[in-house]
């Protein structure tokens, strides 16, 4: 397996591993977890268990352009050293969007965000 597809199953996770994270808020905040309604518990949220879950939904939807970035980059035979180290800033960058949404950080939250961003549209771009 190539370095891009490790990195797309480690993108693929940060959804999971960020939903666990925002079950303990929801139990810590709101005394329990509740699995028959969670998207109505999730609206109760503030603070950190919030972003949380806002840092959840937006790895969700990184993962899907990630997904299609790292694709292209594969079929249509995109440089593999390139496409190598892309897909690891991409990695780091979500690795960081996260703990920066946690920690409240919006603008440098709103950097990893782009620098993830550029990653992905330079992964299209090697496949031309």
């Amino acid at each position: 397996m190539t370095i891009p597809f490790w990195c797309l199953l480690i993108v693929m996770v940060f959804p999971i591993v960020l939903a666990g994270m925002g079950g303990y808020f929801r139990n810590k905040q709101l005394g329990e977890l509740d699995n028959a309604d969670p998207r109505e518990q999730v609206k109760q949220l503030t603070g950190a268990g919030a972003r949380t879950y806002a840092a959840q939904q937006n790895a969700w939807e990184a993962l899907a352009l990630f997904t299609a970035a790292v694709l292209t980059a594969h079929v249509l035979n995109a440089d593999p050293a390139m496409s190598a180290n892309l897909a690891c800033a991409f990695v780091a960058f979500r690795v960081l969007h996260p703990v920066c949404y946690l920690a409240g950080w919006a603008t440098v939250r709103s950097l990893m965000f782009f620098g993830s961003l550029v990653s992905a549209i330079w992964l299209f771009t090697l496949a031309v």
